[in-house]
């Protein structure tokens, strides 16, 4: 069992930047395959970037070249930095993991074992 606590989330105003962290418990973190999702009031939850258990990373299109992935095995903690922030990305951002998966596996909802209790993020015009 893997349990996942998102920190970081708050209000910001447009252009502004946030870092969102997702502590892992368990000894196998390293195995995981971590993703980020976000879902606005009224719409789907969607795939925002992932970082394979191998090394691989994904973004969506909407997020490419303002948010950055990355992980720290060793804290047992993944992290997504955002920049250059739009109100669009206003949203409840959560947190998933699942055992080694792919890059075709991180973007899927339905792949995910585990999940946080998500963080808001409020970007202001």
């Amino acid at each position: 069992q893997v349990q996942l606590v998102e920190s970081g989330g708050g209000l910001v105003q447009a252009g502004g930047s946030l870092r969102l962290s997702c502590a892992a418990s368990g000894r196998t973190f390293t195995t995981y395959t971590m993703s980020w999702f976000r879902q606005a009031p009224g719409k789907e939850r969607e795939f925002v970037a992932g970082f394979s258990w191998s090394g691989s990373r994904q973004y969506a299109d909407s997020v490419k070249g303002r948010f950055t992935i990355s992980r720290d095995n060793a804290k047992n903690t993944a992290y997504l930095q955002m920049n250059s922030l739009e109100p669009e990305d206003t949203a409840v951002y959560y947190c998933a993991a699942h055992q080694l998966g792919s890059a075709t596996t991180m973007r899927r909802t339905s792949s995910q074992e585990f999940w946080g209790q998500g963080t808001q993020v409020t970007v202001s015009s």
